[in-house]
């Protein structure tokens, strides 16, 4: 397979992963949160969150076997109330994810996933950089941010579930249930393809090995007699 066949694969996995990334930042589907419903004909608040904000969903509960389980699950219908995290931008409505959780661990989950964008758009700018001809010397530090760019999305994603994991266990919390959504594994998914194709393209970019050991020799000068 040819240099450009391969380079044009490597930018094609490092769009989907940027794309993933970007979904996982903007979105607020990380982990979903689901407290013990105790009473039937009521309703109950189930909860997700994603770096930036919480989404509270009030659901009627109907189903006498419910009592004792989690509220949910999130696809029922009911009344939404999203908030930002106090830490981002005042407001009465994220008290509960103010003291149910660590705040230190959201800031640097939102911080580490910010670099991890910015080390996105630097590589982009190689990339693009690298279009005219003669510069393909820009593959490498292209490689380089994209694969740093995974690495910040993975630390992000294992904050976040240091984070949840703290809030389940905290004595305080209401909630009994959770699991990590679709924002979660569209992160996971952006490590996975931003990390892979930064370290090809770096090999990609690396200068090709001779064939043959003597192949080496036989192109060296002629020594001077």
């Amino acid at each position: 397979m040819q240099k450009e066949t391969k380079t044009k694969i490597l930018f094609f996995v490092i769009m989907v992963g940027s794309v993933c990334m970007l979904t996982a930042v903007v979105t607020d589907h990380w982990a979903v949160l689901s407290p013990r419903v105790e009473n039937v004909n009521a309703t109950c608040e189930a909860a997700h969150f994603g770096l930036w904000k919480l989404c509270k969903k009030h659901i009627y509960i109907e189903d006498e076997e419910l009592i004792g389980k989690g509220c949910g699950p999130i696809s029922l219908p009911g009344e939404i109330n999203c908030t930002y995290f106090r830490h981002f931008t005042p407001g009465e409505d994220s008290e509960i994810f103010e003291v149910k959780t660590q705040r230190e661990y959201n800031i640097s989950a939102a911080a580490i996933a910010i670099f991890s964008l910015v080390f996105m758009i630097l590589g982009t700018l190689c990339v693009l950089g690298s279009l005219r001809k003669g510069n393909d010397y820009l593959y490498k530090p292209a490689g380089m941010f994209f694969a740093f760019a995974g690495l910040c999305a993975i630390i992000s994603v294992e904050v976040m579930r240091q984070s949840v994991k703290r809030m389940i266990e905290s004595e305080e919390t209401i909630w009994i249930e959770y699991y990590y959504s679709w924002s979660f594994a569209c992160a996971c998914t952006a490590f996975v393809l931003l990390f892979l194709s930064g370290i090809g393209l770096l090999i990609v970019s690396m200068p090709q090995m001779p064939r043959n050991p003597w192949e080496t020799c036989m192109d060296a000068e002629p020594e001077q007699i």
